[in-house]
């Protein structure tokens, strides 16, 4: 990029992406303004850093905005946020809208703002640089932003994910994942099982599904076909309940009043593969139960055990070197204690029997 010609153009001849990838999760469409995009930039993506950076330094010359002329526009294909913050700095009443504290510049800071470094390209010429910068790269894009850039340059010019991953360098089949995860919640949207618009809560966890996906249990569920199949609709017709289900486990619904499961990807996600993989536990889920309770279902009966032996063993060690210092002779702490000790005994008794059949000798660890 650094050899092309590098041209000056003035910020007034500057227009916004419309069709920038990031843009849809905050709920704009091509009929936005330009003032919704720069309080969209401004709210969810750190513009205001960057006004202070350029106030301070001047714009950085040497990394140009590429613009594609497009019906007739010069549309900011990459920099619409430095395209924003400019736009803020030499606009007082959009930084008034934005209440926003901006720095005031010289006379001289603000003239060499007028004009910024653009490159010329044309949208698929520009796809290898900003596919290797936002799906492959360090930029601070949503997963749910690179699978609509992905499925962008896949559909719009006919571009394999296969030669996507091979042009932006992805080796970890990153490419393919976004892409499958983007087409699951198309066709739940088609299939009216699911609403982005009707989701628990603001923000789109996009990341819950890809994720999830890559997991046996959750694949399984929906008969999720094989990532290498480019398929638009990568869940079978007749698992279309199963992907309502997921669906509403992953995001909730406002309208049946209904918040989601999954509040976290570790560890939710991995329990919600569990329990989806196991028929007792999720029939306990299907009836309402918490997440945490059908996954205690699906779980071995001797890990469960194990884990509640050594837990109540770490507890009453933990209430053992308090004592001194803080049982205060209650007598309702000692009955409690005592209820213990005959659980403890009546415990180590039938795993005694167990152990050794016939024996009564008790084993006591050294600790």
């Amino acid at each position: 990029m650094n050899s092309e010609k590098i041209i000056p153009m003035a910020v007034s001849d500057l227009t916004f992406d419309l069709k920038n990838s990031r843009l849809p999760e905050f709920g704009l469409t091509d009929n936005a303004t330009e003032t919704d995009v720069i309080k969209i930039l401004w709210e969810a993506m750190d513009v205001e850093e960057l006004v202070m950076s350029i106030a301070a330094s001047g714009f950085f010359r040497h990394e140009p905005l590429i613009v594609a002329e497009e019906g007739g526009k010069n549309i900011v294909i990459e920099g619409n946020r430095r395209l924003a913050a400019v736009k803020v700095l030499l606009n007082p009443q959009v930084a008034e809208d934005l209440k926003a504290d901006i720095p005031s510049l010289t006379k001289r800071a603000r003239s060499t703002l007028k004009a910024l470094p653009t490159i010329s390209r044309t949208r698929k010429d520009a796809g290898r640089y900003l596919g290797f910068k936002h799906v492959n790269g360090p930029a601070k894009w949503s997963s749910y932003a690179k699978s609509r850039y992905v499925a962008d340059v896949h559909r719009n010019f006919n571009v394999k994910l296969e030669d996507i991953a091979k042009q932006i360098g992805d080796t970890h089949r990153t490419v393919q994942r976004l892409f499958r995860g983007l087409m699951v919640i198309e066709q739940a949207e088609r299939l009216k099982v699911f609403s982005r618009n009707d989701r628990w809560r603001s923000h789109f966890s996009f990341s819950h599904l890809h994720t999830g996906l890559g997991y046996s249990g959750i694949s399984a569920f929906i008969g999720l076909r094989p990532e290498t199949d480019e398929d638009p609709e990568p869940v079978p017709p007749e698992k279309k309940e199963e992907l309502r289900e997921l669906c509403l486990w992953m995001y909730g619904s406002k309208r049946e009043e209904t918040p989601p499961v999954i509040e976290t990807q570790n560890p939710h996600l991995r329990q919600l593969d569990a329990v989806v993989s196991n028929r007792e536990s999720l029939a306990a889920l299907r009836k309402g139960s918490a997440l945490s309770v059908a996954h205690e279902m699906s779980r071995p009966s001797s890990t469960v055990f194990e884990e509640a032996l050594l837990a109540a063993k770490r507890d009453l060690q933990k209430a053992h070197s308090l004592l001194s210092t803080a049982y205060d002779g209650s007598e309702e702490l000692l009955r409690t204690a005592g209820t213990v000790a005959v659980l403890a005994d009546d415990l180590y008794e039938e795993m005694s029997r167990k152990h050794n059949p016939g024996k009564k000798k008790r084993i006591v660890e050294d600790d």
